[in-house]
């Protein structure tokens, strides 16, 4: 944009009263489409500044602020209470907001001492960590973009976006990740440096540096560079990328402003009704990838707008260190991805079926009483007056023991998101008087859209909108199911160098189109229903959704791991499976050996089987037939014969991120399994008959 426009007052370019270009008196700039109704909202230059979606009342008109702003405030409030808490040893060791803050000044000071240049960006590859957020934070003061990256990318995936965003910097973990950027070094053009913040270094190489010695560059620069930049520094400026893991393609840089980071962080902090803490101190565990949006905005963003403290995780958190730091931190809040809680769920069960009978029957007594009870309190909206004694009881025998055994003994706040949730996992930790709030939302609206309340949730729904924010459903059918459209403050600027990706998410008016199906009910909840990129339109005609189908096939056989319905363009549906096993705890890589509830529930049909190999590809007729009936009980549940499932294998493995079949946040990559799969898919359709209904049942193996 112009000079004289960017000059122009931050008043004129949030208040959203008139188009920038208006105010300024200047020609509409040709960067930007004629044939766009709302240019001014949006942006795919680096440099750019969005017109912010102002509200005229309530959190939606709250003044804009700049990261460095919110975080100055937060100092001045919180500046003595915990920041963030790490392991060292076995010991913990924290930080207050204070100092905090005084080294992510000193890490900004240490960029600009090794080039970083406004609007470049600063890639961060690795673990959460202090040293991450500060990367994060510091890029951000100094002008530059934070750019988290996967620490699953292959080298190549790394320097797409290190190109993408001409990094100046990288930040790395240590040597394996520092060797995917040696791999591409020469591929990055715009790199200046590269520091590693954990373990030492093995070789000594030009522009590589230990995160004390970046520090120490940092501490030796005068303030007057960096307070320049920071007095400089516009709330409808970009300062985070995040990258969408995409499933086809390359990933789109998600451009967010400093507004769409502390407003966002602000508006869910209050809908959520979380505490400042000069009352009561909110605190969260880190592990999941701070590359991902959901991550940032509560490890770091809502965390720092209530004063709250974060602890962080080990590195292998998810191969089952993660129980151990629930129970030593016993955050007030944890948000965890559907995996999560299902990984809880399998182990309680295991744990659960080794129990005596008397221990058993009393789990299952106590497990009937608070589903019943929880689901009277939803059905209120949080308002029973008196819980019942049998419930009070369970509490004392049951679910207080649970809750300590969990480390969520002090949550009062459990969520899930980022990916589908099956409602037999909700029943099973709401039967445990612990309720699993899902959300919604996605990288473009800078992680929230909805959120589910105490007073305010209903299973498998996604809540309601989060405060300031709307919800549109575009184009609905008969039943209300259409897409589901955000606008609100928390609405991205733009992709990176992508104007004609940026117009297909945004309309003429500015709504941002999720891609998503979905619906409200009467109360106004949100029910996502599908996505339409993944709707199967079946060779007939019929559209059909694939989750529901997927889910209720989880549901009806617990020995399944994942499904995935197949149909687009074809005669008929057929599903892959996989079945639960063991996960290396080193690779994360699924094993053939089966988990212990798989053993059981495999024993109760009937088989002795231990393996995956033992069951894939049909290879045990007892549990093939069990499997079968599960099919049969879910297309009696079909509401057409083109969604009833007709052929299915069990495959040889069970999908994962190494494998590649699942993204980051463990959500279904379709388009890379049909690839994968294609051989077992084609054999599907080789042949008319089906033998999966009950009229053409399974041929004897």
């Amino acid at each position: 944009l112009p000079d004289a426009l960017i000059q122009s007052d931050l008043q004129s370019v949030v208040t959203g009263t008139v188009p920038l270009w208006r105010h300024s008196g200047l020609p509409r700039p040709v960067s930007l489409p004629v044939s766009f109704g709302a240019p001014d909202l949006w942006t795919a230059q680096r440099d750019g500044q969005v017109r912010l979606r102002m509200g005229e009342s309530g959190v939606a008109a709250e003044p804009p602020a700049t990261v460095n702003q919110v975080f100055a405030s937060a100092v001045e409030r919180f500046g003595s209470c915990t920041a963030f808490g790490w392991k060292d040893g076995e010991a913990w060791k924290v930080m207050n907001y204070r100092e905090y803050y005084q080294q992510c000044r000193t890490a900004a000071k240490g960029f600009l001492k090794l080039g970083l240049e406004r609007c470049h960006g600063v890639g961060i590859l690795g673990f959460n960590s202090p040293e991450w957020f500060m990367a994060d934070i510091g890029a951000i003061l100094a002008g530059g973009f934070a750019v988290g990256i996967y620490t699953t990318n292959s080298p190549e995936a790394c320097q797409y976006v290190a190109e993408n965003c001409q990094a100046n910097v990288l930040v790395v973990e240590n040597n394996k990740q520092l060797q995917k950027i040696l791999q591409v070094h020469d591929q990055l053009p715009h790199l200046k440096a590269i520091i590693q913040y954990k373990d030492a270094l093995k070789d000594k190489l030009p522009n590589l540096y230990t995160w004390e010695e970046f520090m120490q560059l940092g501490r030796e620069e005068p303030d007057t560079q960096l307070d320049e930049i920071l007095a400089s520094q516009k709330p409808n400026q970009c300062c985070t990328l995040i990258y969408t893991s995409g499933t086809t393609g390359h990933p789109k840089g998600v451009m967010l402003s400093h507004d769409n980071l502390t407003w966002t962080a602000l508006s869910t902090g209050r809908t959520v009704c979380l505490t400042d803490a000069d009352q009561s101190q909110e605190i969260v565990v880190s592990y999941l990838p701070l590359s991902h949006v959901a991550a940032q905005m509560v490890d770091i963003w809502i965390t720092m707008r209530v004063g709250g403290a974060t602890y962080f995780a080990q590195p292998d958190a998810l191969k089952g260190s993660l129980a151990n730091t629930l129970r030593e931190v016993r955050p007030t809040a944890f948000m965890g991805v559907p995996r999560v809680w299902e990984k809880m769920q399998e182990k309680m069960k295991a744990i659960g079926a080794k129990s005596s009978t008397v221990r058993r029957r009393v789990a299952s007594w106590a497990k009937d009483v608070g589903l019943q009870t929880n689901m009277m309190k939803m059905e209120s909206n949080g308002a029973l007056p008196r819980k019942p004694l049998n419930y009070r009881l369970a509490k004392r025998l049951v679910f207080q023991k649970v809750r300590k055994a969990l480390g969520l003994d002090r949550c009062t706040r459990c969520y899930t998101g980022a990916a589908p949730i099956t409602r037999d996992t909700l029943e099973f930790f709401l039967s445990l008087d612990i309720p699993v709030y899902e959300l919604y939302g996605m990288s473009e609206s800078t992680g929230p859209h909805t959120i589910s309340l105490s007073d305010a949730f209903r299973l498998t729904s996604c809540g309601k909108v989060i405060g300031g924010c709307q919800t549109k459903i575009c184009n609905p059918d008969a039943e209300g199911n259409g897409e589901i459209c955000f606008w609100g403050r928390h609405v991205f600027m733009g992709y990176l160098n992508m104007p004609d990706k940026t117009e297909e998410a945004l309309d003429k008016d500015g709504w941002l189109h999720s891609g998503d199906l979905g619906k409200h009910d009467e109360q106004d909840f949100l029910f996502i229903t599908g996505r339409i990129k993944e709707l199967i339109i079946t060779a007939g005609g019929e559209n059909i959704p694939p989750v529901p189908i997927e889910d209720a096939v989880k549901e009806a056989i617990p020995l399944i791991s994942n499904a995935m319905l197949i149909g687009d363009k074809r005669k008929f549906l057929s599903m892959l499976l996989t079945v639960k096993c063991h996960i290396d705890g080193e690779t994360g890589a699924p094993e053939d050996e089966l988990t212990p509830e798989a053993v059981e529930i495999c024993r109760k049909m009937g088989s002795n089987v231990t393996r995956v190999s033992d069951i894939a590809g049909g290879r045990d007729r007892l549990v093939t037939a069990a499997i079968q009936e599960g099919i049969n009980r879910v297309n009696e549940q079909a509401t057409s014969n083109a969604q009833r499932i007709q052929k299915w294998i069990v495959l040889e493995k069970d999908f994962s991120i190494t494998g590649g079949e699942l993204g980051p946040t463990m959500k279904l990559k379709r388009p890379v399994v049909m690839k994968m799969y294609k051989e077992q898919i084609e054999n599907f359709y080789k042949e008319v008959a089906t033998p999966s209904t009950p009229d053409n049942p399974l041929p004897s193996k």
